[in-house]
């Protein structure tokens, strides 16, 4: 259980803001939440009432919210301590119950836009991840989904929708093989999950053959980007499932 250290901390609300009359204890709100069993569309709400609920939400709320979903995956990105972790918590608990959609500027193969949307459960598996990541950076950590999938999509087919999280991105790899091929940052997309810029991987030449045939995606329409804290998105063209099957047998 995350312990709950008494701070002052102040609102900047205006004069109809409930919490000029004061905040209730930081306690009583986590034993409300862990009664709600941290649900997630509670906890959006909740840290746009005031800056108060804001940074108890940022410390405690959404720590809890990630723990109680992918406990594994959680201790091996934070340590035993669960004391902090890239790009914060409530941008890793974005990532495990949103998905952001994509919109038809940010690849080469879809013309239409797709609305961001919450997802009932989604599976991280650091297997699957080993599949995205190029031969050089196979010592890296990377946990990735299965994609989300979005039929029918006139024209552009079945498009899936993917993300992923690296452990140790500041120290890892593939972060170390990007600053070597001086890769440029994107000049328009940023990170969905915690607003910070990204790299195209496809622009690098760093999306591998296998993470196609994880997806089940043709070959040539794969986009990923990656952002400064190690948050992974990704956009793909899925193969009709009798073909996906057949690659998967190939693999």
């Amino acid at each position: 259980m995350t312990s709950i250290m008494p701070a002052k901390r102040y609102c900047i609300h205006s004069r109809s803001c409930i919490c000029t009359d004061g905040h209730p204890n930081e306690m009583t709100v986590f034993l409300v939440f862990r009664s709600l069993n941290w649900n997630p569309k509670l906890l959006c709400s909740i840290a746009c009432v005031c800056k108060w609920f804001e940074d108890l939400s940022r410390r405690v709320l959404w720590k809890e919210f990630c723990l109680s979903r992918a406990p594994r995956m959680v201790s091996d990105l934070a340590g035993a301590s669960h004391s902090s972790i890239d790009g914060n918590w409530n941008a890793l608990g974005k990532l495990m119950f949103y998905c952001a959609g994509c919109h038809d500027t940010n690849n080469g193969f879809q013309s239409r836009s797709i609305p961001g949307h919450f997802v009932n459960k989604t599976r991280f598996s650091q297997t699957s991840g080993k599949s995205f990541l190029v031969r050089q950076c196979r010592s890296d950590t990377l946990y990735v989904t299965d994609p989300c999938e979005h039929l029918d999509q006139g024209e552009d087919g079945d498009v899936g929708l993917f993300r992923g999280v690296f452990k140790d991105f500041s120290k890892s790899m593939t972060r170390r093989l990007l600053i070597e091929k001086r890769a440029q940052l994107h000049p328009k997309e940023i990170c969905p999950y915690c607003r910070t810029k990204v790299w195209s991987l496809l622009q690098e030449r760093m999306i591998p053959r296998s993470a196609c045939r994880r997806l089940g995606a043709y070959q040539d329409q794969v986009e990923c980007f990656l952002c400064l804290n190690g948050h992974l998105i990704g956009i793909c063209t899925l193969l009709p499932l009798s073909d996906s099957e057949t690659a998967s047998e190939e693999e």
